[in-house]
């Protein structure tokens, strides 16, 4: 079953756990590297934090799988 991951600071993320995505709090650049890094197959789109975006850099997050989107500032 494809899953939707929500990635970045706690703050801007928690809301989503109540809609069943999967969340995945990360407070700084290392951190959304990681967890960019773990995720796994199930993984059909990841929403991103602006912050969790830069952090990634548009090289990481440009392809189709997992489908990435950055929410509004």
């Amino acid at each position: 079953m494809a899953r939707v991951t929500v990635l970045g600071e706690q703050v801007s993320v928690q809301g989503y756990a109540l809609a069943g995505a999967v969340v995945l709090v990360a407070e700084d650049a290392d951190a959304v590297r990681m967890a960019w890094d773990g995720l796994t197959d199930e993984v059909a789109v990841v929403i991103l934090t602006p912050t969790a975006a830069r952090a990634l850099g548009p090289e990481r997050v440009a392809g189709l799988h997992p489908l990435a989107v950055v929410m509004p500032p």
